[in-house]
């Protein structure tokens, strides 16, 4: 296994919010980041749950604050994100792991308008959401992060899942997009595409879309938390300055391009 990014990685005094940050991906990135040093907004539309996380990071000795946020709700993003940057002074990252899986089991013909309209205003119109308020604070101070965590099914499309792979193709869409229309800011903007990650998440998919998604990864296991969060914390962190637009794997090796 690598050797564990060190504290240094981030500069003193880096903040970052995590949106899905009460459970899952953004629980265990929100830990990661405290653990090396990073002030942390844990934002999610439970608030219960985002406060317990931030409260157990606290009681480790790390620095972190909770806020309730709809990422369907512009409004509830951006007082999460203000609240930040009056908390910190600065923000220098954001990371967005809120996401439904959608209809599923059914092909599209049986997908109800409403259903896949639903999914996308979660899954990707947040994406724009979080650039209309992070960009411009990190316009002014000439530094900033996103990252988005996507799907292989927006790579490949899942069958029986068309609201979630046809939004998480979006996003990815919508990532390279930002990356180049930041490029020259000091922004960069990137994606994770995880395949099978073992999540609560996971437990909530019928047996039959877990087995069809296992036998497609050449590891042929699952991903593990703490295998994203390192990743997610490469993304965001200042030594990862010349990517940008870019979608990174996590697909034990389903996804090579």
């Amino acid at each position: 296994m690598s050797a564990p990014i060190p504290v240094e990685q981030f500069p003193r005094d880096y903040a970052a919010v995590v949106i899905g940050g009460g459970a899952g991906i953004g629980e265990a990135t929100a830990r990661l980041l405290a653990a090396r040093g990073v002030d942390v907004t844990v934002a999610d539309r439970d608030g219960d749950a985002a406060e317990s996380v931030a409260a157990s990071i606290r009681d480790a000795g790390g620095v972190a604050a909770s806020a309730a946020c709809d990422v369907t709700d512009e409004a509830d993003v951006r007082a999460a994100f203000d609240g930040a940057v009056t908390r910190c002074g600065q923000v220098h990252a954001v990371v967005n792991s809120a996401g439904i899986q959608g209809p599923l089991g059914r092909p599209s013909h049986e997908v109800e308008t409403a259903d896949f309209e639903r999914t996308l205003a979660v899954n990707l119109t947040p994406g724009l959401t979080i650039a209309r308020v992070a960009v411009p604070h990190f316009l002014e101070q000439g530094y900033g992060r996103i990252l988005h965590v996507a799907s292989i099914a927006g790579k490949e499309g899942n069958p029986n899942m068309i609201g979630y792979s046809a939004s998480k193709a979006g996003l990815i869409g919508l990532v390279k997009a930002q990356g180049k229309e930041y490029s020259r800011a000091g922004i960069t903007v990137n994606a994770l595409a995880p395949a099978v990650i073992r999540t609560p998440f996971l437990d909530s998919q019928p047996p039959s879309v877990i087995d069809y998604m296992l036998e497609k990864i050449p590891m042929g296991r699952t991903g593990e938390l703490d295998e994203v969060a390192e990743m997610i914390a490469f993304v965001i962190s200042p030594a990862a300055g010349f990517t940008t637009g870019f979608t990174f794997d996590l697909s034990g090796g389903r996804a090579t391009y």
